[in-house]
């Protein structure tokens, strides 16, 4: 009896220790819902930090440090710095893990995978493999 419930006191130990560890490893780099882009209405990111596609930090200026890219639930963007202001439209792919940004008037649009995207952060990926990780104000 005695060795019964010892297995059963290691198996359940055991048991407990994969579901932390798969519950752990499924939380990073995980693509959420779509409304945590946005929020109720609309939703502020900042910019927290980037990397080369090499994955060397970049070091943020201040400029970088003040924009503020908002997406608003009907699709549109808003992007603004100490140098320039951009809106237009995006388009989310969630089960893709794509996000599409198009400027009003532009003939280009610039696409990202979504390598994170919790309630507070998201992380973009660009074609060239270069991350700009953000934070929701």
């Amino acid at each position: 009896m005695k060795r019964s419930a010892l297995s059963f006191h290691y198996l359940a130990s055991l048991l407990m220790l994969v579901a932390l560890f798969t519950f752990g490893c499924n939380k990073e780099n995980k693509v959420g819902e779509t409304n945590m882009l946005y929020g109720t209405d609309s939703k502020v990111w900042k910019t927290d930090k980037e990397t080369t596609a090499g994955g060397d930090k970049v070091a943020q200026t201040d400029a970088d440090k003040d924009t503020e890219l908002r997406f608003y639930a009907n699709g549109n963007f808003n992007m603004s710095s100490p140098a320039q202001t951009m809106q237009g439209k995006y388009t989310f792919d969630q089960p893709g893990k794509k996000i599409t940004l198009t400027p009003d008037g532009g003939t280009t649009s610039m696409a990202f995978d979504i390598v994170n995207l919790t309630d507070d952060k998201i992380t973009l990926k660009g074609a060239d493999g270069s991350e700009m990780m953000l934070e929701s104000e």
